[in-house]
């Protein structure tokens, strides 16, 4: 849902009764300070659906190394979206392929496809 349309749907609610005015203009400015932060790269909120908004914006953002890499550049990647190292990522695919039948396997192919490079 695009924020013109959540205003809308604000605005809405507001017609029928169900909001105040001030009720409606603080939720207006909430939404817009999140979707401010959001297009800044902050935090978009404390937590609930702003933070999801948030993941998904990161993940969005996320490109394979072309650096940091063994063989795709996944690892790499996800380090610097994460800020954690790459041999923990590299730790962390080795460890999902033994312990779930190579399923770090299949997530690494996968984020190889569809993940761009920088």
């Amino acid at each position: 849902m695009s924020i013109s349309d959540e205003i809308q749907r604000l605005h809405e609610l507001r017609q029928a009764g169900a909001l105040t005015d001030a009720e409606f203009e603080q939720a207006k400015a909430k939404l817009l300070s999140s979707q401010v932060s959001l297009q800044k790269g902050g935090t978009g909120g404390t937590g609930g659906a702003g933070g999801g908004n948030d993941f998904a914006a990161q993940l969005g953002a996320m490109r394979r190394s072309r650096g940091d890499r063994w063989l795709a550049g996944v690892c790499g990647g996800l380090a610097k979206s994460t800020g954690a190292d790459a041999w923990i990522w590299r730790l962390a695919f080795a460890l999902l392929t033994l312990v779930s039948l190579g399923l770090g396997v299949v997530v690494y192919i996968l984020m190889w496809i569809f993940v761009p490079e920088e």
